[in-house]
């Protein structure tokens, strides 16, 4: 029997809208990139032909392992990664976990950045007799810079490097303030990355912070920093590319008009996919990822506000039978969804076919149908306002914040590094997938709690905290959530470096960027639904504006 839609009073949130508008509709290459593109490889055989002259010469590690950082940094690893590896592997086998030359903190973060699980313990010697940490250190500018920044790939149960953020961080701001001993440049660069380490940036906007830094370093080596500038001017004209593509999909669906109760955001989707990875080789990835992310909006809004319980059953069931017949009598702006879903999978499965992996598109719908299922359980809960236990809660509200299938979403496509043995691992929800989706989920709650609270959506993480364990002050919950967050960065380190053995480093990676990108969107507050200066500035800057060469 159809549903009386003319009945239903429907509970809709008036989203701020796109600050976009069409801007993105159109894609004009100003220039024949061939001539951009042979430069490039001139410069990385150049830097190559450095790399592999210095590997086997031990008076020259310290400045190759500056040089991997420097190359790391400015956002154009993608171009060295057999290199990179090879260098890295080379130190491991020679030096394990003691390092002989200088730059023992970027050598540490290298190292556990890229799998090898070196021991901390060689920061012992930063401390004297007493525990504190030496003078000369006090005023070494880049020494405190280097150390703060390999504390954050510390593990639980690092007391000495919990020690030395503590201290960095106060430090570094001294020196910050004090123009006796910085200058502006300087000074602006170490309140930046006090603001983000590099462990929680993204790697595009990493090299957008740090080339110009390295561009004043005495230092610096003019190749790596035209290849830089030059790289990062040739990457983002495809992405760029993609974005317009995307655009001219969403604009097809007239989004704001016949989904006006929800929030468009496509830029931001495709931000968020770009943050997920970057490379060429993964532009059918992220162009799905971007389109999954957008509609995933879309069914947030509607599961959260305009569906009634009763529609949101049957909208729920349509889409597990896949099943077009079964959303007779429901409203077309739930149709209209689905068919968006259908297209993007259609689509997918395409480029899947050609791979000969299209039974990889089960996976995926095996965890959209998770995922849909838990927001079915949200809408009870909003509908009997129901407050879970906090463990209840975080089960459900992890999966259907999205984050595990925007996860497993990014592996179509990957190519030979992602097989079945993938999907079976990051559907189990491993240590790895789970530490990531509940950092995502707890920073979401910390941001979101007052909106969802204020239209009686489900109780957040911190109401079902307060509620279980009888706690009247919000702000001392508000603070376990953020204290639960730095732990479970630590957990993420942690079990980033345990299972080399069980998925490649790149699917290691994309987990941890997935983390890095709720860091930029959903620090402090939400800048993902209240787009505001910051996250429109780095739009801009990895989308439409060039790097000047």
């Amino acid at each position: 029997m159809p549903l009386e839609l003319e009945k239903v009073i429907r509970s809709t949130v008036n989203w701020p809208p796109s600050v976009w508008g069409d801007q993105f509709l159109s894609y004009n290459q100003e220039e024949d990139l061939s001539g951009l593109e042979k430069e490039v490889e001139k410069l990385k055989e150049e830097l190559r032909k450095e790399i592999s002259e210095t590997l086997n010469v031990a008076t020259q590690h310290t400045n190759l392992l500056k040089l991997i950082d420097a190359i790391e940094r400015l956002g154009v690893a993608y171009y060295f990664e057999d290199d990179i590896a090879q260098v890295l592997r080379h130190f491991y086998d020679a030096y394990g976990d003691h390092w002989k030359g200088d730059g023992v903190s970027i050598w540490f973060r290298l190292m556990r950045q890229h799998g090898y699980y070196v021991s901390s313990d060689i920061f012992r010697n930063y401390k004297d007799k007493d525990g504190a940490f030496k003078e000369p250190l006090e005023n070494d500018i880049q020494g405190l810079l280097d150390l703060y920044e390999a504390t954050y790939l510390r593990v639980p149960g690092e007391i000495t490097l919990d020690d030395a953020l503590a201290y960095t961080k106060t430090r570094l701001n001294d020196i910050a303030k004090d123009p006796l001993i910085s200058n502006p440049i300087l000074s602006s660069h170490i309140q930046e990355v006090l603001a983000r380490p590099v462990h929680k940036t993204l790697p595009r906007l990493e090299a957008l912070r740090y080339i110009p830094f390295y561009q004043q370093l005495a230092s610096r080596n003019e190749s790596l920093l035209k290849l830089a500038k030059l790289g990062f001017n040739l990457l983002q004209s495809l992405h760029k590319k993609e974005l317009c593509q995307i655009s001219m999909w969403w604009k097809g669906y007239n989004v704001p008009t016949n989904l006006s109760y929800a929030r468009n955001r496509l830029v931001e989707c495709y931000f968020w996919a770009l943050g997920v990875y970057i490379e060429p080789q993964y532009s059918q990835s992220r162009m799905f990822v971007a389109k999954i992310l957008a509609v995933a909006t879309l069914l947030d809004d509607t599961y959260d506000a305009y569906g009634t319980y009763e529609e949101l059953e049957k909208f729920t069931e349509a889409i597990n039978r896949w099943s077009i017949a079964s959303l007779e009598g429901l409203p077309e702006q739930m149709k209209l969804i689905y068919q968006m879903l259908v297209n993007i999978y259609e689509d997918m499965e395409g480029v899947l076919k050609k791979m000969g992996k299209a039974h990889h598109l089960n996976y995926i719908r095996e965890a959209m149908m998770e995922y849909i299922g838990c927001y079915l359980t949200e809408a009870k809960w909003a509908n009997e306002r129901y407050i879970p236990p906090v463990e209840e809660h975080q089960e459900v509200r992890v999966v259907s914040s999205g984050y595990k299938f925007t996860l497993i979403a990014s592996f179509a496509a990957m190519g030979d590094i992602i097989t079945d043995e993938t999907f079976k691992w990051a559907l189990t929800m491993p240590p790895l997938a789970k530490s990531c989706c509940v950092l995502c989920r707890t920073m979401d709650d910390l941001v979101t709690r007052e909106d969802e609270q204020e239209r009686m959506h489900v109780a957040s993480g911190i109401q079902c905290y307060m509620k279980e364990y009888d706690v009247s002050d919000e702000q001392h919950v508000h603070d376990l959530f953020t204290n639960k967050v730095e732990e479970a960065w630590k957990e993420l380190n942690k079990e980033s470096l345990t299972c080399k053995d069980v998925v490649e480093l790149p699917i290691i990676m994309l987990v941890i960027n997935l983390a890095r990108v709720m860091d930029v969107l959903y620090k402090n507050k939400d800048h993902f639904t209240y787009v505001g200066h910051e996250l429109m500035n780095h739009i801009k800057c990895l989308l439409v504006d060039a790097i000047a060469t």
